[in-house]
């Protein structure tokens, strides 16, 4: 297909705002998608992990064919800590379709990759999602993107961007706030007219690989758009590193996108996205050529990582009895597999040789990463998100952030004196019919926690978004955690009559029959100290004694984490132990004495 009859296009938008919806809804009205198969299921959303959580992870390619034109679309995640995912696809496209919800507006996400797709001159074509809703505010709306566009100085064409008003869950897209709401006719007219056709060059084949897939059959696939020449299957090519260092290889299998599926394809034109298989070692911001002296292609820059965490290999005494993946080897394997496809992830090993440092945008990201490992039979230890200091200037400087919080009224005393303790920095505040929306600059390690303290405080209502902001100098100590734990001093299994009398002590983690081990955290002290307790401890029976007494114990629901949380809580001298079907919180070193020990020794270095 010539290059004039294809856009390519990405959709950039703020976690749940519609834009899976709306891709379902174009692979439908454009014949793609089945007309019986119900919305809900979200075809872009193909991983498990994405749609139990509602968002998207990773980057997926599909292409649309209407009236005569092929229009490729990159549908890209929300959240920041998985923004690497959203910046490496700017270079495939050509235009961006930025989606904004009527009532919340522009969020801290939008801005962020926003900014990037207008730093790259793409144009972007806005859709107001969700106007058919009781509490939309689209001409709102519309003003506060155009402020945007200002802030992140758009340029005159960019600022001239089309709008259009939509319901995607409905299916329809209007160029008026109350058009006729019937069909996506207008915003497919509007991605022709105004998204230019992909810029090509004249010379032989340039592909800058922007993605990376994996194919049962084939192996490894490198997804781009072709910039010039043309390829064939059976080629033979040249994959060029960032060094410049040509390797050759030979074309086995071409692919492009077209509704949910791949299509095998003979040819691919200048202008088109497409996958190439045969090279196995190929990496994200390489340059596929047909000549071995081509010059590499540029790549975007991506921001640093700020959060590090440990990995180590489960040396608890149930390590083995629920995964089967549990050796140092293993976990480096995986690792090293997931650096090769997720570039915003940097893995180093430690001197120790079992354990491993995990760097990354943000805690979510690592979270996803342990939760896809145990799902595929990994037992793993987890640490505590650190933050990544840096030295600037002989100063050491840790990572700030821009934070956004959306609350209710009511809730705000309560959300500010969270967010003072936590160093931030309160920049600008706007009451709107919703409630408040506050933003603010705060050391990535006052965010570490802050969303499971927001959910506690503002019961479920509070929403927080965050982007890096920038490296300042260190701004002192944070107490996130003035709690303390009860720590098993016994391997066992839990007894009803041991937690009746602990949970007047604390909050439980555990329930009866339950197996815990010497080192294993039980439970939460109120008081700042760690107490050493016995679960397993039985009821000694004797002649006073019977079997029957105490039958109305009343034990309340232990406090169950999701991984995300359980990270977020534990403290330095803590890990999550992540198997399977279990997750557990532990103290680094199990054994008491040697805990004591090890205690007073950082007392004595501080």
């Amino acid at each position: 297909m010539d290059s004039p009859a294809i856009r390519n296009i990405a959709i950039i938008a703020h976690v749940d705002h519609g834009k899976t919806t709306l891709v379902d809804q174009l692979l439908r009205q454009s014949g793609m998608f089945r007309e019986n198969q119900a919305l809900e299921e979200r075809a872009m959303d193909s991983m498990d992990l994405e749609k139990e959580k509602g968002i998207t992870i990773k980057a997926k390619n599909t292409a649309v064919r209407w009236k005569d034109h092929l229009i490729n679309i990159v549908d890209t995640p929300g959240h920041a800590d998985f923004g690497a995912e959203v910046e490496r696809v700017m270079k495939m496209v050509d235009g961006v379709l930025l989606l904004v919800d009527a009532t919340d507006g522009p969020q801290a996400q939008t801005r962020f990759v926003l900014r990037k797709a207008l730093e790259e001159g793409l144009l972007p074509v806005v859709v107001v999602n969700k106007v058919d809703r009781p509490h939309s505010r689209p001409e709102e709306i519309h003003d506060k993107v155009l402020e945007l566009f200002l802030d992140l100085e758009a340029s005159e064409e960019q600022f001239s961007a089309p709008f259009l008003y939509a319901s995607a869950i409905n299916g329809w897209a209007d160029r008026e706030v109350n058009g006729p709401r019937k069909g996506m006719d207008a915003l497919f007219e509007t991605i022709l007219e105004k998204v230019a056709p992909p810029k090509t060059e004249e010379g032989s084949f340039r592909m800058l690989v922007s993605n990376i897939d994996w194919n049962d059959f084939v192996g490894r696939v490198s997804i781009g758009k072709i910039l010039s020449g043309s390829v064939k299957s059976g080629d033979w090519l040249y994959q060029i590193g960032q060094d410049g260092a040509p390797k050759r290889f030979k074309v086995t299998k071409l692919f492009t996108y077209t509704g949910l599926k791949t299509e095998d394809v003979v040819t691919g034109e200048a202008g088109d996205i497409v996958g190439l298989a045969g090279c196995e070692g190929t990496n994200i911001g390489e340059t596929m050529a047909a000549e071995a002296d081509a010059e590499p292609l540029p790549f975007v820059a991506i921001d640093p990582p700020t959060i590090q965490m440990e990995f180590a290999v489960n040396d608890g005494p149930l390590s083995g009895q629920d995964g089967k993946l549990v050796t140092s080897r293993q976990i480096r394997d995986r690792l090293q597999k997931e650096v090769k496809t997720n570039i915003s992830i940097s893995v180093e090993e430690t001197t120790k040789g079992t354990s491993f440092l995990v760097s990354a945008r943000g805690s979510m990201q690592i979270a996803v990463l342990v939760e896809m490992m145990r799902r595929e039979g990994y037992e793993v230890l987890v640490s505590r998100p650190m933050v990544i200091y840096r030295t600037i200037d002989g100063q050491m400087c840790e990572p700030y952030e821009r934070v956004f919080v959306e609350i209710e009224e009511e809730y705000m005393g309560a959300v500010m004196e969270q967010l003072a303790k936590r160093k931030a920095k309160i920049t600008n505040m706007e009451h709107h019919k919703l409630g408040v929306t506050v933003e603010g600059e705060i050391p990535t390690r006052g965010l570490i926690g802050f969303e499971s303290d927001l959910v506690t405080l503002t019961s479920g209502h509070g929403v927080m978004s965050h982007l890096f902001l920038e490296y300042r100098p260190y701004c002192g100590e944070i107490l996130t955690r003035l709690s303390g734990t009860l720590v098993s001093m016994e391997k066992g299994k839990c007894m009803a009559y041991a937690l009746d009398t602990l949970q007047q002590r604390g909050k439980l983690f555990v329930e009866p029959g339950e197996e815990v081990y010497m080192g294993m955290v039980v439970g939460e002290n109120p008081r700042k100290h760690d107490l050493p307790v016995n679960p397993t401890k039985a009821k000694q029976l004797d002649n006073m004694r019977s079997q029957g007494d105490g039958k109305g114990i009343m034990l309340t629901p232990p406090v169950r984490f999701s991984l995300e949380r359980a990270l977020e809580y534990i403290d330095s001298d803590e890990y999550v132990e992540a198997t399977p079907h279990f997750l557990r919180i532990r103290k680094r070193i199990l054994d008491p004495h040697e805990r004591k020990k090890a205690e007073k020794r950082l007392a004595s270095a501080e």
